[in-house]
């Protein structure tokens, strides 16, 4: 039996709410199926009664809880079918900062 990883699953969120909340389900789900254990706190913390990403403080909060669980993982997955949104880019600058591991999936392009 193989042993789970546990991964940060980054994507798109904001923009086109609805397909990228999808797409990001579709990530957690390809994650699941290589029995890698995935987080994507864009979904999680972005669920009503939690915390509201219009606004810019409470924003904030989600993507530091989020960097927090990056600390913890494996290594982070960045999902770039729909290209890199802001949120995405700074986490894969706190990947680079803090020296943690990352890969990405559907597409390379990876951002300075």
């Amino acid at each position: 039996m193989r042993t789970w990883k546990t991964v940060v699953v980054e994507s798109p969120y904001g923009g086109d709410v609805g397909r990228n909340t999808a797409y990001a389900r579709e990530c957690m789900r390809w994650c699941l199926d290589r029995q890698w254990l995935p987080l994507a706190s864009h979904l999680l913390y972005t669920q009503p009664g939690v915390l509201d990403d219009s606004l810019p403080s409470e924003r904030t909060l989600g993507i530091s809880a989020g960097f927090a669980w990056r600390a913890k993982a494996d290594f982070t997955v960045f999902f770039c079918r729909h290209g890199w949104s802001s949120g995405m880019i700074l986490a894969l600058h706190d990947c680079r900062r803090r020296g943690l591991p990352f890969v990405t999936r559907e597409g390379d392009k990876v951002p300075p």
